[in-house]
């Protein structure tokens, strides 16, 4: 979920140096988070139409919930499911994780165009112990009910990485981190990542331009290390991580982005205006990747609505492209 994130301190560089600004280009495939937590929103029917409606190829849900998986059949929509709060448990066992594949995955696929299985969200504590034995897990079971093109990861926070300026300097902050990223590495699965760029604005304004931060022209930042030039905070969060795989010895596995967005009210730099430049931006420049990967980088945007029943900071109620009653909080394109 949208929340905040250590990484103010690891992107305190001035970055408030030249001018120019690349023009944008369409993305091939861009998905937006769909959370269920008002009690104000449309049907899972209507919420799938909506995403037709509007050209989202992309959805992500963050539990089996029965009643838009099955609004989803047929829909060719690319999905990312989370195993909710089912870490522990697919951890705990083959059988377990064997199970819930048969009853959330099996009866779905492929009328339900399931993508990847995100194993945990944003894991922190203890629990990120669990992370490694579930996937496996996870994994042997899709691979028993000859569902292995659906591929396991987990979707974690950005402030797994330490050392993010200049972004050739990522390294994994936790050695769990590692481990996770070599498995991956030979599963052929992605890293899902949640990179909020907003969240290193807000923590340091000082040195970081809000133009910078929201794809907008007016700032150039150069990595000393290899001379890759930076337009956008984005970019530089994304090859941080690309960076860290590196270090971990597992650079062949491609970044997701699980989680993008930016809130329209509640709280600083939360504004219609920032809003709409920030995932008018994102939409229009994953087309061609970073500069560190080139080429179409797979993005999801959160959220698809303002969710009223939110926990945590105003801003966190105030991230959806959509009111509930599906009218645009600000005009926006895909």
């Amino acid at each position: 979920m949208a929340r905040r994130q250590g990484v103010a301190s690891m992107l305190t560089i001035a970055l408030i140096i030249g001018a120019f600004a690349s023009a944008p280009t369409t993305v091939q495939s861009i998905g937006v988070c769909y959370g269920v937590l008002g009690n104000n929103l449309p049907s899972r029917s209507e919420v799938v139409q909506l995403y037709k409606s509007k050209g989202i190829n992309g959805m992500r849900i963050y539990y089996p919930d029965k009643e838009a998986l099955n609004a989803l059949r047929n829909s060719g929509i690319a999905l990312i499911l989370d195993v909710g709060d089912q870490l522990s448990y697919l951890a705990a066992s083959s059988s377990n994780a064997a199970a819930w594949v048969r009853d959330n995955v099996k009866p779905y696929y492929p009328a339900v165009n399931i993508k990847y299985i995100a194993v945990g969200n944003e894991v922190e504590g203890g629990a990120t112990n669990s992370i490694l034995p579930a996937i496996r897990n996870v994994n042997s079971a899709l691979a028993s009910s000859g569902l292995g093109a659906i591929k396991a990861s987990t979707a974690v926070k950005f402030d797994v990485i330490s050392n993010s300026y200049p972004p050739s300097a990522g390294v994994f902050r936790d050695a769990y981190m590692k481990d996770i990223a070599r498995y991956l590495a030979t599963t052929g699965a992605p890293l899902l990542a949640n990179v909020y760029p907003y969240f290193a604005y807000r923590g340091n304004p000082r040195d970081i331009s809000l133009n910078y931060a929201t794809f907008r022209p007016g700032t150039t930042v150069r990595d000393p290390n290899n001379g890759l030039t930076y337009t956008n905070l984005f970019d530089a969060m994304v090859d941080a991580v690309y960076a860290a795989l590196e270090k971990a010895g597992a650079g062949n596995v491609k970044v997701v982005v699980s989680e993008s967005g930016w809130p329209s009210a509640g709280g600083f730099g939360a504004s219609v205006d920032n809003a709409r430049a920030y995932n008018q931006g994102l939409i229009d420049h994953v087309g061609r990747g970073t500069p560190k990967r080139p080429g179409p980088l797979e993005a999801y945007i959160f959220a698809m609505f303002n969710e009223n029943q939110k926990n945590g900071d105003p801003t966190e109620r105030n991230f959806g492209l959509f009111y509930p009653n599906k009218s645009p909080v600000y005009p926006i394109r895909f």
